[in-house]
């Protein structure tokens, strides 16, 4: 793809997501996220072949669906309450099928199944907008009118994302479809603390993107898509393989990184609210996604790989990728537990 033309694509997805970001108006909403999804599929399509082509089509024909219900829940909330501001739904069945269709735009469960399946057909670098940018819309969407969703359907879905990001990444070998699973895990974290501190989402949100971001960009330097090709980083970038170890880690939420702090404030905040049984339910299946982490760690800088030259010099082709911003994305993202206190005053 030429340079002008990914330049104005990506300004149009930036735009759209802006829109939404910005917008009272629920008509602004839904044209944003219209932007948001057009121009994105370009860049799902950047390396055009069958594959690529096949994730744009399921990525366009679910978005297009979520699209549909969102203007669906607009118009009946419309109907109820003669204006197109985004404040207080009074009417349940508006507010249930404005989640739903939230929901299918983020991937949370039992509207999943597109996410690995997009992830995997696309380039890393359409993957990591995909799993981060994308998400910040109908997020925003989500914390403008978290007073009115019904919290037991947004537990739910948030339960079944945690299982199904743990169980569905088990069996893994492609690093685009663990990261995925890794988002529908997530997203559910995120679904589970909306209703009760949606400020909590965010500084969720925030940590997640900067895991996911430190995570692809390093795939992308060590030129990785599965855990076969990423068992050979030690020879030949073993400091890229190290920093992996750390940020699977981070993403897991062992304590003294940064993924633990959504974690544990997450916990802190629904035991607060008298809720027992989600928080436990949560961290056990958070368990399930250390799992994985810890097998790709394992695979990555816990053995060496058996290599057929012992030298050390570099026959592989280099990367001439820049990645600018990894180095301040990988202390983000190990190094902020001590700036819980300061975190848990904001909330």
């Amino acid at each position: 793809m030429k340079p002008p033309i990914l330049i104005i694509i990506t300004s149009t997805v930036v735009l759209g997501t802006m829109i939404v970001l910005f917008s009272s108006h629920w008509l602004m909403i839904w044209i944003g996220f219209e932007m948001n999804m057009l121009a994105i599929i370009p860049i799902l399509m950047k390396k055009f072949n069958p594959r690529a082509m096949e994730a744009s089509t399921k990525y366009f024909l679910t978005q297009a669906t979520a699209s549909m219900l969102l203007m669906l829940g607009i118009i009946i909330n419309l109907l109820h309450s003669g204006h197109w501001t985004v404040s207080m739904i009074p009417n349940p069945i508006a507010s249930t099928v404005i989640t739903i269709a939230l929901a299918m735009k983020l991937g949370l469960s039992p509207f999943h199944f597109w996410v690995p399946e997009v992830t995997q057909g696309v380039p890393l670098s359409s993957g990591m907008i995909l799993l981060t940018w994308q998400k910040i819309a109908p997020l925003s969407v989500l914390y403008q009118i978290s007073p009115s969703i019904n919290p037991n359907l947004l537990v739910a879905m948030a339960a079944t994302s945690v299982l199904v990001g743990g169980w569905g990444g088990l069996n893994q070998t492609q690093l685009r479809k663990i990261l995925a699973y890794s988002s529908i895990a997530h997203m559910g974290w995120m679904a589970a603390i909306m209703v009760y501190n949606p400020t909590l989402m965010i500084l969720n949100l925030a940590i997640y993107i900067m895991m996911t971001l430190g995570t692809f960009m390093l795939f992308m330097h060590s030129l990785s898509t599965t855990t076969l090709s990423l068992s050979h980083t030690w020879n030949k970038l073993p400091l890229i393989a190290s920093l992996i170890l750390a940020l699977m880690l981070s993403l897991g939420g062992l304590p003294p990184l940064s993924g633990f702090i959504p974690k544990w404030m997450i916990i802190q905040e629904l035991t607060k609210n008298d809720m027992i049984v989600m928080p436990t339910f949560m961290a056990i299946t958070a368990l399930l996604n250390l799992y994985f982490y810890m097998r790709l760690t394992y695979a990555t800088a816990l053995t060496m790989f058996p290599s057929a030259n012992n030298m050390k010099m570099k026959w592989q082709f280099e990367s001439t990728k820049k990645m600018i911003l990894l180095p301040p994305l990988i202390v983000a993202s190990t190094m902020l537990l001590p700036l819980t206190p300061m975190l848990s005053i904001m909330d």
